[in-house]
This record gives structure tokens, C-alpha cells and sequence, in this order.
């Protein structure tokens, strides 16, 4: 940490108290608008996540909406490259910490670093975590807190002026709130073959496990992330709501005749104010979805069976 200032009175502890495990990190210089995002935030729980192609890194999303927009001040231009302890906030609102090798050359933004006392702890967890997320299934969650002060937890609930989209947060804010630290009824349901609709082809689940995950992270990730720094950016209102109905009807539909009604409910509502919410209430409405679908996002991956290609290994380049 020689070459980063350490924000005085800025240490987090990440916690995973069904592993006995706490570790301290020290907030940096390096992103101060993220790290005072992350400070003001706390604390918080959520569910743990791990990397699933990208090698030794923990990540979880953070019920942070204001990570999908904060501007960095420094982008490490390859992760694999950062210390192992490294903690990131990403504009996918997650928080990550790398613990060992990763294979993507992808940019992050650092906004401190783990402590070098508590590594051991961090490799302790980390393979736990990856045990909990690829095989067992257990649901492992993390505590994020300023070091030395009690944990805790809340989901943001964003406000808006026009009464039909304040509504929608509610509801939407209360779905979220129910399923932020335990599984969605309607995924555990699809995970074990109880698909109303019928989709999957001759009593299949599989195909449509693997459906629902690919389409649920790009829809958090990519569309509702984009349109919130979209508004942020100052992108006109007409070209948003354009935008807007392009992106997100088509996934939320599919994504509702496989199981997530909830979702498709909440986008048909969402389309039918779009037109006439103003900048601060589609905000407001895009930002709280992109939380609600992020936490979907999240127990998609906890929930998916991935031991079933467990046969598969990758082989050397030929």
C-alpha cells in the first residue's frame, strides 16, 4: 500500500459469519468518490458470489445505486495485474475482492486493499465460498461494516413525484427487500423443475436454467446499468425513452414466460408510465430495478447446478 494514500479512519470489514471469518481492509486514494460511495452505504449484507470463469475473486452486489454511475478517478488497466487483497467497486454494482490468480484482462477500479495479516483468512474464504457456489449450494452471506462498529442492513428505496412510478419503487423496493438475503421462491421453484409455462423442450430444466441466467445479468448489467448512467450522463429524455423501450420489454418478457413474473410485472408497469416520468423519476424507477435485477442476477448464479459439467475439463491449446 506504499504507493496509495489510506483515507484516514477509512477500514471496512468484510465478514462472513457462517464461515467465522472476518478480514480488514483500508479504504485509498486511488477512487475517493467511490470509496465515500461505499463508506456512506454502510453497512450492509449480501448474498456471496465467486467468480466463475475469471479465476480467484469474490464478488457480491452492493445495494449501492449510485455505483452504476460514480465516476472513477483510476482504472487499473488489467486486474490480474492488481495485488492479491485488492478491493474493487464496480460499475456492474458489485463489490470484489481478488484473492489469488485471475485469467481476464479486465479494468477495474481499486478502493483499498485487504490487509496483509488477514490474507490467510481471505484464502480460507475464498475457497469456501468457491466450494458453497460451485458444489454444496450453501448460501453464504457477507457483512460489509465500518471496522469497529455495529453490522447491519437496509435496502435503498429511491422516491419519485409521479404517484403511479412512487408505487412501482414500493413494490419493487418490497420484492427486493424479501429476497435480498433469501432465495426467490420463483427461482428455487424453477430450479427444481417447477416451470408453469412449460418451457423446456420434452420435460427439460436445464436449457432453461442456462436461458434465465443468460438473459437475467445483461438486463441488470448492461441495460438498466446503461440507462441509469445514460440519465446521469444527461442523455436527452426522448432518446432514453427510446432507448429504454428497445432494451428492456423483450428480455423481461421471456424472462416471465420462464418463471420470473414478478419481473415481467414490473416492467409492463414501468412501460406503461415511461412516457411521461420526468429525469429525477426515471432515475429513480430504472435504478431501483437495476438493484432488484442484479439480486435476481446474483441468485441465479448461487442456484445454478454447475457441477452438472463438472465431466467437462478444460484441455491444453492443441
Amino acid at each position: 500500500m506504499s504507493e496509495n494514500k489510506t483515507l484516514t479512519g477509512r477500514q471496512i470489514e468484510i465478514s462472513w459469519p457462517d464461515l467465522g471469518i472476518t478480514v480488514t481492509a483500508d479504504l485509498d486514494d486511488r477512487n475517493p468518490a467511490l470509496a465515500d460511495v461505499l463508506w456512506e452505504s454502510l453497512p450492509y449484507q449480501s448474498l456471496q458470489g465467486h467468480a466463475l470463469i475469471a479465476g480467484e475473486h469474490l464478488y457480491h452486489v452492493a445495494p449501492i445505486p449510485a455505483l452504476l454511475h460514480t465516476p472513477h478517478a483510476t482504472r487499473i488497466p488489467d486486474r490480474r495485474e492488481a495485488p492479491d487483497g485488492t478491493v474493487f467497486c464496480s460499475g456492474l454494482q458489485h463489490l470484489g475482492i481478488k484473492y489469488g490468480t485471475l485469467t481476464e484482462p479486465m479494468p477495474a477500479t481499486p478502493v483499498g486493499r485487504v490487509r496483509e495479516a488477514d490474507m490467510p483468512a481471505l484464502l480460507e474464504a475464498g475457497a469456501a465460498i468457491w466450494d458453497a457456489v460451485y458444489s454444496t449450494k450453501k448460501q453464504i452471506l457477507a457483512e460489509v461494516r465500518r471496522a469497529g462498529e455495529p453490522g447491519g442492513h437496509r435496502i435503498p428505496k429511491l422516491a419519485a413525484t409521479d404517484a403511479d412510478a412512487g408505487r412501482l419503487i414500493a413494490d419493487i423496493h418490497a420484492e427486493t427487500e424479501r429476497i435480498w438475503l433469501a432465495p426467490p421462491v420463483e427461482l428455487e421453484d424453477l430450479h427444481q423443475g417447477v416451470i408453469p409455462s412449460g418451457a423446456g423442450n420434452f420435460g427439460t430444466v436445464l436449457p432453461t436454467l442456462l436461458f434465465v441466467n443468460g438473459e437475467t445479468r445483461p438486463l441488470g448489467y448492461a441495460a438498466y446499468g446503461g440507462v441509469v448512467r445514460a440519465v446521469v450522463q444527461d442523455m436527452p429524455m426522448d432518446s432514453l425513452v427510446h432507448m429504454t423501450r428497445l432494451l428492456v420489454g423483450v428480455p423481461a418478457e421471456f424472462l416471465g414466460y420462464c418463471g420470473l413474473e414478478n419481473l415481467w410485472a414490473f416492467t409492463q408497469r414501468f412501460l406503461e408510465v415511461l412516457d411521461r416520468l420526468d429525469r429525477a423519476d426515471f432515475y429513480a424507477v430504472t435504478s431501483q430495478m437495476a438493484l432488484y435485477i442484479n439480486c435476481l442476477g446474483g441468485w441465479n448464479l448461487q442456484l445454478y447446478p454447475w457441477e452438472t459439467g463438472d465431466h467437462l475439463r478444460r484441455q491444453d491449446a492443441r
